[in-house]
């Protein structure tokens, strides 16, 4: 069975304003979706699900559609709202304004997905071998088996952004390769030369803590089997009585805290890929030229062709 890519894509409508006019970062204007989609087929993906937001999502089909992808992958599109999956007696509560977060996203996407999956984030680009891995990991999975995650891990180095901190998942890995545990870190940067060029993390108290620069962060490109959505919903009932308890009308719903907890119930195992892929995105305005120019990079070295998709 052909494993199926989830793209986290609720969000881009507030980040972009129009779909339309969302940056293209490549020659002929191909944004990130694009890229990812494309190492997606040649990966040996059936299926892309984009999950979106109703207020543009006709736009977004008439954008990212079959025919955009030379029908060379099969399509579909879910929607997230504010009051998606709620579980009976619950409501959102007064003054939440937005959805609860990246594993809410992927919940949406229960309703049509009965095969493994990877998930990824709209607007990060994850380079073909990272997509590849994952989707070989996924593909080798025997019919039925559950509790068998993925992820890839990057090198923290290759995450940076220089105009600024970045968010990142720190990730503790044991011999066999497998994930311990999960723990973002807010803002990490690096130093200047001045101050000897290494890469922290800065706590809320301003402290600095080292990070080696081969240190694995989790960048949102995980792989599941079905039976992570029936977690999913068991485990955002809880998640939703600590916020509502708590009045934390701001609480997100993301992935590593799930993995975090399946994880350490040994209700799960999740393996750390490794990748060689650089990943990169634009966490500012600041990183577009550089972004821009590495795609031209992966271009000029025949990773990618000129015309993604030959038009």
């Amino acid at each position: 069975m052909k494993p199926t890519l989830l793209v986290l894509a609720a969000g881009m409508g507030s980040r972009y304003g129009s779909l339309k006019q969302m940056d293209g970062i490549g020659p002929n204007k191909e944004a990130i979706i694009d890229y990812s989609v494309y190492d997606a087929i040649r990966a040996g993906f059936g299926k892309v699900v984009f999950v979106i937001r109703s207020s543009f999502g006709a736009e977004f089909k008439e954008v990212f559609s079959p025919e955009r992808f030379g029908h060379k992958i099969a399509v579909e599109y879910v929607f997230q709202a504010l009051d998606s999956s709620l579980p009976v007696g619950y409501a959102v509560p007064e003054g939440r304004e937005k959805p609860w977060g990246t594993n809410h996203a992927l919940m949406m996407g229960a309703a049509v997905i009965n095969e493994p999956f990877a998930v990824i984030n709209a607007d990060d680009f994850y380079g073909q071998d990272a997509i590849a891995r994952m989707g070989s990991y996924l593909a080798s999975l025997p019919e039925g088996l559950t509790g068998e995650y993925a992820m890839v891990g990057y090198e923290v180095c290759k995450t940076l952004s220089a105009n600024g901190t970045v968010s990142r998942g720190v990730c503790t890995i044991n011999k066999e390769g497998y994930l311990e545990s999960i723990v973002e870190r807010t803002k990490i940067v690096r130093l200047p030369a001045g101050e000897g060029g290494g890469i922290v993390y800065i706590d809320d108290d301003g402290a600095k803590y080292p990070l080696a620069e081969d240190t694995p962060v989790s960048m949102n490109l995980f792989g599941f089997t079905p039976d992570y959505f029936r977690h999913s919903v068991d485990f955002f009932r809880v998640f939703l009585d600590e916020a509502l308890a708590s009045g934390n009308l701001k609480a997100e719903f993301f992935i590593p805290l799930l993995v975090n907890r399946l994880v350490s119930e040994h209700t799960a195992k999740l393996k750390v890929l490794h990748t060689t892929s650089d990943w990169f995105g634009v966490t500012y305005k600041e990183d577009r030229p550089e972004t821009v120019q590495k795609v031209l990079d992966l271009i000029e070295a025949g990773v990618y062709p000129r015309s993604l998709w030959g038009k």
